[in-house]
C-alpha cells in the first residue's frame, strides 16, 4: 500500500494495547451505529488524521459511554484537528481518509487510508440500564489487580468510567439537573428504557465514581454516598428499622450517634438496646426478648477502639432476622472487611480515612443492592446529597489511602507501645497491643488496627490540658484520619456540655486523650509526644 509522503512529517499514530478492562456487563464489541462525521475539514482548510485504536477500545466503553458519545462510529475513528500550517502540509491524504471512512460507513467495509486501516463496526442495539443506575453489577476486576491499592486508585474510572472523557482524573459534573432532547426521550427515562439521573438530588456522574470505588473495596453489591457520616447513619437508622421497631446498639459509639438513637428515634416509637461490645450474652437476650430490626455498631468504636465479632454477631442476628450494620470508618476498608466476615452493610464517615486530607465531609453506605436502594429512596427524600465537588476530593483522597493506611497503622502501633510504658501514661487503648480486651478478635478479623490512638495521661484535666498544649505537630481538633495529626481531649471538645458525673458514666475521664496519627514522619511525631509529656 502506498504511504503518503505526510507520513513522514505525522506518522499514523497507534494506541498501545492495553489490557480489557470491561466491565461484566458490558456488551460485546463490534457492532456500534455509524456516526454522522461533521466538521471532518473545516473551511479554513484544517485537516484530520486518522487514529487507529486497539482491537479492545471498544469494549473499554461502558453502554452508557457509548450512548454519551452519540453511538461512537466507525468504530474505531477520531479525527484529531492540526493547526493551519501543519494541515498545508498534507491536507489531501487525511481529508480523504476521513472522506472515505465516511462514505464506507453504511457499507461496513475496510477502509484504505494513507495512514492506516480502519475496520467499521455493524449497527446494533444496546440493552437499557435501571434509570438510577440501581441494577449496576460489581466491576469484574483484571486478575493482576491483586491489591486494594490498586483497586482504590483505578476502580470506577480506568476500570468503567461512565463519564466520556480521555481526562485522568474524574471530571466534576456541577449540574443541579439533567436535560432531555425531546419529550419521547423523557418518556424513554420514565418507561426505564434511557439512563439518566433526571435531577442532581437523585445522582451525579462525578458520585458514581467514588461509590464505585468504596464499593470495589468492600466487595459490596451499591454503595451509596451522602453528605456525612452523620447523614449516612440516621437515613440508614430511619430506614431500616421500622416504625415501632427495635435496635442494638454498644455503649461505646460515637456521641451523636447515641444522642440520635436515644432522643429521636423514640419519637417515631423505636426503641433500643445498649450492650457493651463483647456482651454476646446481652446481645442475645435482646434477641430473645424484642423483634430486633437492626444491629448497629462500630469497629473498632470510639473513642476505646472496641472491637465487636463480627462474624458472630452476624450469625446470631441473621438467625433471628434481624440486620448488622457495621460502622467501620476507624477500621477502613483496607484494615477490615466487614461485609466478608457476615455484616449486612458497612458505614464509612468518609470524612476521615477516605476522603483523608481534612478538607471534606462525607459518609458512605455499602451492601446490597436491595438494602442500599431501601435507603437510596429514604435519602432521595431527606436530600442530604453530596456535592459533586466533594465527591472528587473523595476520589481525589482515594489514590493515596493505601499509602497513607499503611503510614498511619505503623506509626499508631509503634507509638501506642512506647506509650503504653511511658510512666506518665496510666492506660492505652490500641487493638494492636496485648493488653487491649479484644486483641485476639482483632487480629482475627483485622489486618492492621488503624491510626488511632486513645490514651490516659497520668494527671487530671489540667494536667492533660497542658499535655495537649505543649504539642507541636497535632492540631486540637474534631476528627480524625487525615494527614495531618490531630489530637483531642474529649472531655472538653466532645462532652464539655455533660457534668464530670455525666461523662464518667461513658468512660469518659478527664485525663483522656485521643491521638489521630496522621503521615508526619514518625521520629517527628514521636520526639514531640516525648517532649510534650516530660512538661507534665
Amino acid at each position: 500500500m502506498a504511504v503518503s509522503s505526510c507520513a513522514t512529517a505525522f506518522p499514523a499514530f497507534e494506541c498501545r494495547s492495553d489490557p480489557d478492562f470491561s466491565r461484566t456487563d458490558a456488551p460485546s464489541a463490534g457492532k456500534i451505529k455509524p456516526p454522522m462525521l461533521h466538521g471532518a475539514v473545516s473551511s479554513h482548510g484544517l485537516s484530520s488524521m486518522i487514529l487507529r485504536f486497539p482491537p479492545n477500545f471498544v469494549r473499554q466503553l461502558s453502554n452508557k459511554a457509548r450512548r454519551n458519545c452519540s453511538n461512537i462510529g466507525v468504530a474505531q475513528v477520531v479525527a484529531a484537528s492540526w493547526s493551519n500550517d501543519q494541515g498545508a502540509l498534507c491536507p489531501k491524504p487525511a481529508a480523504k481518509a476521513v472522506d472515505a471512512a465516511a462514505a464506507a460507513a453504511s457499507a461496513a467495509v475496510p477502509v484504505v487510508t494513507g495512514f492506516d486501516e480502519v475496520v467499521v463496526a455493524e449497527k446494533t442495539t444496546f440493552e437499557p440500564e435501571n434509570v438510577q443506575f440501581e441494577a449496576l453489577r460489581p466491576f469484574k476486576y483484571a486478575s493482576f489487580l491483586n491489591s486494594d491499592g490498586s483497586v482504590a486508585i483505578h476502580a470506577g474510572e480506568r476500570l468503567g468510567r461512565g463519564i466520556v472523557t480521555d481526562a485522568i482524573t474524574t471530571p466534576v459534573v456541577n449540574t443541579s439537573a439533567y436535560f432531555f432532547k425531546k419529550t419521547a426521550d423523557l418518556i424513554d427515562f420514565k418507561e426505564k428504557r434511557r439512563a439518566s439521573f433526571e435531577y442532581g438530588r437523585y445522582g451525579n456522574y462525578t458520585t458514581i465514581v467514588a461509590e464505585e470505588k468504596i464499593s470495589a473495596l468492600e466487595g459490596a453489591e451499591s454503595t451509596l454516598l451522602m453528605a456525612s457520616g452523620m447523614c449516612a447513619s440516621t437515613v440508614l437508622l430511619m430506614a431500616l428499622v421500622p416504625a415501632g421497631g427495635h435496635l442494638v446498639t454498644t455503649t461505646d459509639c460515637y456521641r451523636k450517634t447515641r444522642i440520635f438513637i436515644e432522643t429521636i428515634l423514640p419519637k417515631m416509637g423505636i426503641t433500643a438496646t445498649v450492650i457493651d461490645p463483647a456482651d454476646i450474652g446481652g446481645l442475645k437476650a435482646a434477641l430473645e426478648k424484642n423483634n430486633v430490626s437492626l444491629f448497629f455498631t462500630e469497629s473498632p468504636t470510639n473513642p476505646f477502639l472496641r472491637c465487636v465479632d463480627i462474624e458472630l454477631v452476624s450469625k446470631l442476628c441473621h438467625e433471628k432476622g434481624a440486620l448488622v450494620c457495621i460502622d467501620g470508618t476507624f477500621a477502613t476498608p483496607l484494615n477490615q472487611k466487614a461485609l466478608a466476615l457476615g455484616a449486612d452493610i458497612v458505614l464509612h464517615s468518609a470524612t476521615k480515612f477516605i476522603g483523608g486530607h481534612n478538607d471534606v465531609l462525607a459518609g458512605s453506605i455499602s451492601g446490597p443492592e436491595k438494602l442500599i436502594s431501601t435507603v437510596r429512596n429514604l435519602h432521595h427524600i431527606l436530600g442530604g446529597v453530596i456535592n459533586p465537588n466533594a465527591a472528587y476530593l473523595i476520589i481525589r483522597g482515594m489514590k493515596t489511602l493505601h499509602l497513607r493506611v499503611r503510614q498511619q497503622n505503623s506509626t499508631a502501633q509503634k507509638m501506642a507501645e512506647i506509650l503504653e510504658a511511658h510512666p506518665k501514661v496510666s492506660r492505652v487503648y490500641y487493638p494492636g497491643l496485648v493488653s487491649h480486651p479484644e486483641h485476639q478478635l482483632a487480629k482475627k478479623q483485622m489486618t492492621a488496627f488503624g491510626g488511632v490512638v486513645s490514651f490516659e495521661v497520668d494527671g487530671d484535666l489540667h494536667t492533660t490540658a497542658k499535655f495537649v498544649d505543649a504539642l507541636k505537630i497535632p492540631y486540637i481538633a474534631p476528627s480524625f484520619g487525615g494527614c495531618e495529626s490531630i489530637v483531642d481531649q474529649p472531655a472538653i471538645m466532645s462532652y464539655w456540655d455533660l457534668p464530670q458525673s455525666e461523662r464518667a458514666k461513658y468512660g469518659i475521664l478527664d485525663n483522656l486523650v485521643r491521638f489521630s496519627f496522621g503521615v508526619e514522619d514518625f521520629e517527628d511525631l514521636k520526639a514531640d509526644i516525648l517532649q510534650a509529656l516530660e512538661t507534665i
